[in-house]
């Protein structure tokens, strides 16, 4: 195995599958099977899960509303994304924990580092929502902060590209894939990995990140396998 204790980053854009707004239930399915899978071989998994297919706050504050509450809104939108995965996930029968950052039992338990570790121990999946529980900070940040918090040994961040290129592949043909890429060459090359709070943060307490395609099924299990199918992330 070669991951004891990992940082699940998902994309809340992800979640809307073909349908270009809110949850595709055989996304939701297909995420809720692999990470049970992560359970049953003994991996304890952390999630964060992006609020964008339902409100983003930056494009909200683009469109007029407050940048704070608009961070409010795209907060409390990754609570119910965090409640559906949750859902999914007891329909397989797997143990798992939603934490929040804003207090809204019984919605979800107040998150606490002590809690969350207890958890993971415990063998449940622990998905941490509700961002940083402040504004002005993304959902990246939110999961490099919580992959740190927990001393994770990796933060996995599950994209629908299959790694870090040289532009963006699906605009650009000839962009090339790395397999291993530093955070300085990100900040160097302007690579739009994560934003830079986020990478700074991960950089500066020396927490890996490893970029993968999670939309394709099995993957997850592939990359706890050790197998490399997408970038990793050093210094």
């Amino acid at each position: 195995m070669k991951f004891n204790r990992v940082l699940l980053k998902l994309s809340g854009e992800s979640l809307m599958g073909e349908q270009g707004y809110g949850i595709d239930s055989a996304r939701l399915n297909d995420y809720a099977e692999q990470i049970k899978e992560a359970s049953k071989m003994g991996v304890q998994v952390a999630i964060v899960i992006g609020g964008g297919n339902i409100f983003r706050g930056l494009s909200g504050a683009s469109k007029g509303f407050d940048r704070v509450k608009g961070d409010q809104m795209g907060m409390l939108a990754t609570v119910i994304n965090s409640l559906a995965l949750s859902s999914a996930l007891n329909a397989k029968d797997v143990k798992v924990k939603v934490l929040t950052a804003i207090r809204m039992e019984p919605v979800g338990e107040f998150y606490s580092k002590d809690k969350a570790i207890e958890y993971l121990k415990a063998g449940y999946v622990v998905i941490c929502s509700a961002g940083t529980g402040n504004p002005f900070f993304t959902t990246d940040t939110g999961s490099s902060l919580r992959a740190i918090e927990l001393e994770c040994d990796v933060m996995l961040k599950g994209t629908r590209v299959d790694g870090i290129y040289t532009a963006d592949p699906e605009k650009d043909p000839k962009a090339v894939k790395f397999n291993e890429i530093t955070y300085d060459e990100i900040y160097n090359r302007n690579l739009k990995v994560m934003d830079l709070t986020a990478t700074t943060m991960c950089k500066e307490n020396g927490m890996k990140i490893y970029v993968f395609n999670m939309d394709k099924y099995g993957n997850l299990i592939k990359v706890l396998k050790g197998e490399e199918i997408g970038t990793l992330v050093t210094a």
